[in-house]
């Protein structure tokens, strides 16, 4: 149990840094910790895992992150998200999942502005596969070792060519 609350943790540690390495691509200023927002419509509490900030905090957007690595989120818990986009007054909503939506949970997505992002659940700051907004972006580290030579070579403008030798 403690290990799975561990990866579950730093999966939304891992999604919150990448969002705010790609904060503008979604059209916000940057993505904050997990907070309480109150509900307009219904008075209530939501505690929210994490609330992306856009015109100077005018405007925001609630981000849940569910790891849940075999199965695609549902009608039901996407249906969630929405209301609490609607209760809090948000903008809209991203969730992020390692496998995606369910067709349910895809049309009410689409239907409440809510942004689905594809995060790999072994992902890490460095080494990650993100999709959204028919995107594909990958981080990968490592060492570098090159074997060979690096030759440097300058053209004229006139299109002749003079060789430089090996760096």
């Amino acid at each position: 149990m403690a290990d799975q609350l561990k990866k579950w943790r730093t999966y939304e540690e891992v999604a919150t840094y990448l969002l705010n390495q790609m904060a503008e691509e979604f059209g916000l200023e940057k993505v904050e910790a997990d907070q309480t927002v109150l509900g307009l419509r219904s008075g209530t509490k939501w505690k929210i895992e994490r609330k992306g900030i856009a015109d100077g905090g005018h405007r925001f957007v609630i981000v849940e992150c569910r790891r849940y690595p075999s199965s695609k989120l549902d009608q039901e818990e996407v249906g969630g998200l929405a209301y609490r986009i609607i209760d809090a007054g948000a903008s809209g909503g991203i969730v992020v999942t390692p496998v995606g939506l369910q067709e349910g949970a895809a049309k009410v997505a689409a239907a409440e502005n809510i942004i689905t992002v594809i995060l790999d659940e072994k992902s890490s700051s460095t080494d990650y596969i993100i999709r959204f907004l028919e995107k594909i972006k990958v981080g990968i580290s490592g060492e570098l070792k090159p074997t060979g030579s690096l030759g440097r070579r300058l053209i004229h403008k006139d299109g002749t060519v003079e060789d430089l030798g090996e760096v």
